[in-house]
């Protein structure tokens, strides 16, 4: 891909004043957040149904974070790497929409093949690969709705994304239901994958790839210099960061990071906690070497934006920190919980585990379908309360919907809880998003959006690194206090978004 430009007005006729970007049509909009229609084909099978899958092969419950931590791992890298690129690529196909084809692509071989998995670990590896391939497509999405939106649309923007992200997990969350329902068999063998499950991996696989061609062919980019004659650029100049800092926080998150990887071994503590250990120790060493080398290099600059990030992305990553572990913890557990609570079964081979596999889709589905309508209308809140406190209530009712899953016998019941988990995932898939975008120089929004998913990415890994050990330790092994812990998560997420500054507010 070339990094330069394609010829623009602004390069033939010498600089230009700053002017308002235009806005767009509501179906200009449609068009440019249709995609993530199919990208939310491959989140939400692999939300609701991995875990499944892994129990099918072999997993035990407190086993089953330590597997989906290769994903977030490698999303770690990839996405301020796609993000870093997208910002300097320029090509037939524009700036950002090259990456949603190549990981569209590559995210649908593996959907193909992640249901026909012999073994637990090659299942692991495959949801390596699908979530690797799927933030190939996505961290530019929320790049281009930065680009392409003035400051006015981009909570619309960002809502429209939500309403897609919704409809396609209500879609995919509830096809292996239907698919039992219609007759296909909802069983298999010790080992095997059920074919309800397999069918609805094909058929989404081939939706994803088609709904992403859809927003490739459909739209178009403004060349990135062009970006900069807009009134809503504001790019400042680099400061130097002086080493003094990164300095002092990489010996801190060195030295910390080293004590507890040492008092995992010498401890015996469960194996996971080195995720969270030898990451501290690799974070340490990332601020030692760019204390040393300064801004030169991906690497360092990529680095060197994290440590001075925008205040507004630095409030709002604590409030991403705490909705994100929560949804990790409830994609992970919801499967262990409801089935062994709800329906009485740990046995992944039972007809009862798999009725409540299936529900437990069905429950996805219906927080979708409300996530829908809280897309339609957060626009509407913002305008009548302003962002954070429309983020705050939305946070406060998911974290409610998921505490109340532990004090509901009736499974039918769990579809209220659903209700303000839809609210929560709505909004944190829009509200965080729009306040980070006004606040983000021109240049520089993929590579800020793709260290913004360093917030959602780290409190996976977090999460994978001390949920079982947790769980274990704390409350038998009981999944079901997975959700009550993320409950808690929101409910603290909501208050923290009160400190996030807001310039319009």
């Amino acid at each position: 891909m070339s990094s330069t430009p394609a010829p623009s007005l602004e390069r033939a006729t010498g600089p230009q004043p700053a002017r308002a970007k235009p806005e767009l049509s509501f179906w200009q909009i449609w068009n440019m957040c249709f995609g993530f229609l199919g990208i939310q084909f491959g989140f939400a099978l692999q939300n609701a149904q991995v875990s499944r899958i892994f129990q099918t092969l072999g997993a035990q419950v407190d086993e089953i974070a330590g597997l989906w931590v290769a994903a977030p791992l490698t999303g770690l890298i990839i996405q301020p790497i796609i993000g870093y690129c997208s910002d300097r690529t320029w090509t037939g196909l524009g700036r950002r929409r090259p990456y949603f084809l190549a990981g569209a692509i590559l995210a649908t071989l593996a959907l193909l093949v992640m249901p026909n998995s012999p073994t637990l670990w090659m299942a692991a590896g495959m949801l390596w690969v699908l979530d690797s391939s799927l933030n190939i497509t996505m961290e530019p999405f929320r790049a281009y709705v930065g680009d392409q939106l003035p400051p006015q649309q981009r909570p619309t923007g960002f809502a429209m994304q939500s309403f897609f992200i919704a409809v396609g997990s209500v879609i995919a969350s509830i096809l292996p239901w239907l698919f039992a329902q219609l007759g296909v068999s909802n069983t298999a063998a010790a080992g095997e994958v059920p074919d309800s499950v397999r069918y609805a991996f094909y058929l989404l696989g081939g939706g994803l790839l088609l709904a992403v061609l859809w927003t490739v062919f459909s739209t178009r980019e403004y060349p990135p210099e062009q970006l900069q004659h807009f009134d809503d650029a504001h790019d400042e100049p680099e400061t130097p960061i002086a080493p003094a800092g990164p300095r002092l926080l990489g010996i801190v998150a060195t030295l910390v990071g080293a004590v507890g990887v040492l008092a995992v071994w010498r401890l015996a503590l469960d194996r996971n906690l080195y995720i969270l250990t030898v990451g501290l120790v690799v974070f340490g060493l990332s601020m030692l070497w760019l204390s040393w080398r300064g801004r030169r290099g991906m690497f360092t600059q990529v680095m060197a934006d994290m440590y001075a990030m925008p205040t507004t992305m630095r409030q709002l990553a604590l409030v991403q920190f705490f909705s994100w572990f929560a949804l990790f913890a409830m994609w992970i557990y919801t499967t262990a919980a409801v089935t062994q609570h709800h329906y009485d079964s740990t046995d992944p081979g039972s007809a009862a585990f798999n009725e409540g596999a299936n529900w437990v889709g069905v429950l996805f589905a219906w927080y979708n379908v409300f996530a829908v309508l809280a897309a339609l209308l957060i626009p509407t809140l913002v305008r009548r309360f302003g962002m954070r406190w429309t983020h705050l209530g939305n946070l406060w009712a998911g974290g409610a919907g998921l505490i109340s899953i532990l004090l509901i016998d009736d499974p039918y019941w769990l579809i209220a809880s659903m209700i303000g988990v839809g609210f929560a995932w709505a909004s944190i898939l829009s509200l965080p998003y729009a306040l980070l975008a006004d606040a983000l120089p021109a240049r520089k929004m993929g590579l800020y959006m793709g260290i913004f998913n360093f917030f959602i990415v780290i409190p996976q890994l977090v999460a994978a690194s001390v949920l079982g050990f947790v769980l274990r330790t704390a409350f038998n092994a009981d999944p079901i206090y997975a959700l009550v812990i993320g409950g808690a998560s929101l409910i603290l997420a909501g208050l923290l978004s009160l400190r996030v500054r807001v310039a319009t507010q």
